[in-house]
């Protein structure tokens, strides 16, 4: 089963948990792992989705991903960012980012990019 990281900063948690929403067919497929807060808000909005959270992305939640990325454990990663505000965390956001391309997992940053990756069966694949 494909497994799918789920991230996003707080002004983007509800587009995300949106995007889940209208996605919770697809993502019923996969096994989810977000970050605490992230989770927590995606499973208000869908209650049907079984989703493994760990710490919120400040307290480690990004690096918990980082490491679960490095030993092969996720095959895609969702994370809506917010490019306009400071993150104290920036530089556990910028180490996630950097497994993502070493490891070479697929990702999507923003609302149309997850729409491409559910579109083109990319979720449903491993």
């Amino acid at each position: 089963m494909t497994t799918i990281a789920l991230i996003a900063h707080d002004v983007k948690k509800p587009l995300l948990a949106a995007w889940a929403k209208r996605n919770a067919a697809a993502l019923a497929r996969c096994d989810l792992v977000a970050t605490g807060t992230t989770g927590g808000v995606i499973m208000q909005e869908c209650p049907g989705l079984k989703i493994a959270c760990v710490k919120s992305g400040p307290l480690g939640g990004d690096q918990q991903i980082g490491a679960m990325i490095a030993e092969g454990r996720i095959d895609a990663l969702i994370f809506f960012p917010d490019p306009l505000t400071p993150m104290p965390h920036d530089v556990d956001v910028k180490a996630l980012l950097r497994l993502t391309l070493v490891y070479d997992i697929p990702c999507a940053f923003n609302l149309r990019t997850a729409d491409l990756l559910v579109a083109a069966g990319a979720l449903d694949q491993k």
